[in-house]
Parts: C-alpha cells; structure tokens; sequence
C-alpha cells in the first residue's frame, strides 16, 4: 500500500514538515510506502491559469504538471493533507493545488445527459490541520464545521473521495507539538488498517 502525502508550508523547519515526516515514518513503520510531497519546494505553479480553464471548457488534456500531480495520487491508495490553517482554510498554495489538479474529466465528471459522476471513489483522505488557535476558538465559532462543509463535502465528496478522519493539531507549546508527534506517527502506523481488515474479510 502507498501513501501520498502533500504539505504546503514554505518553511521546511515548519511543525507542518514535521508532523508530515512523523506520519510518513509511521507509514514506512507499518510496512507500507510513503511519498511526501512538498509543493513548495517542488515549485508547484497554484494559478488557475488560460491551460486549466480550455481543460475545464474544452475537454483539452491537462498540463504536463497536472497530470504528473494526478499519477501521483492514482499510485496512492491513501492521499494525506498536512497543512498550517489560514484564515480558517487551506493555505493558498495547497487550494491552487486542488484547484489545478481536481478537475473535471479526472476527479469527476457531468454534463445534461449524465448528472454528476463522481470519479475518485476509491480514493481515502486524510486531513491534517495545524493551528495556532485554541479548541474553544475553533468550537464557539463554527471555524471547525465550516472547513469539514468546505474541504470535506464541498471538495472530496463532490468527487467520491471519503475523508476518513479530519483532525485538528492545536497547539504550539513543548507538550502540545510533543503530542502532535505522537499523533501524526500513529496515525501513519495504522493509516491502511481499514484496508487490512477489508482485505481479512475478503480472504
């Protein structure tokens, strides 16, 4: 099993670098493989540009690096978003990303004779997000009900990918970034056990 993990920070000593290489040792710990990739030192171009948009109103093929992007999470069976939380979303980088690369023909398809086909059901998601802001913040606010509806639905659903988990790291203290640590390494020890057990079942 193969997982794809994407994190957008400019900092390479950032606590986003960190965790997404905590959680790709706890992948490789439980025997399976793990890519990240690191979209801003992979100088990956966010602009929805005049390429994606003949891609969008013409059926064109996509750009040589959208396509790449897209082989990339076909090879996966997990796709794992880590990401610092701005203004209450993904980072700009991140959501040119999805903007790119999540498009039609690829990750779902539609039109009057056929309604909504949604593409990518095979694909399981993860979400990792890192915030400065405390959880009361993220409660009292509906910020967390707000990105799950956004990112969750409005983005992967649409497309037939299932969010397994979408967790929050808040937090930036020594006991706190200890914990999150911790939690980014089990969850890459354990990231495939639904799909072992899916597989005992079968067998």
């Amino acid at each position: 099993m193969h997982a794809l993990i994407v994190v957008s920070h400019p900092d390479p000593g950032s606590l986003s670098h960190a965790v997404a290489a905590r959680l790709a040792d706890g992948v490789a710990r439980a025997g399976h493989g793990a890519e990240i990739a690191d979209l801003m030192a992979e100088d990956f171009d966010p602009r929805f540009n005049a390429d994606d948009l003949r891609v969008h109103r013409e059926r064109m093929a996509p750009p040589a690096d959208v396509l790449a992007e897209q082989a990339r999470i076909d090879r996966s069976d997990r796709l794992v978003l880590v990401y610092p939380i701005y203004w209450w979303s993904v980072p700009g980088l991140l959501k040119g990303w999805i903007d790119r690369v999540f498009v039609q023909g690829w990750a779902y398809d539609e039109g009057p004779d056929i309604g909504l086909v949604k593409k990518l059901r095979h694909l399981r998601v993860h979400l990792v997000g890192i915030g400065g802001a405390d959880e009361r913040t993220y409660a009292r606010h509906g910020y967390f009900g707000a990105m799950k509806t956004q990112i969750d639905h409005g983005i992967f659903d649409y497309c037939g990918a299932r969010v397994v988990r979408h967790e929050l790291l808040l937090g930036t203290g020594p006991e706190e970034v200890a914990a999150h640590f911790e939690g980014a390494r089990r969850l890459g020890l354990t990231l495939f056990d639904d799909a072992d057990a899916c597989a005992a079942r079968a067998a």
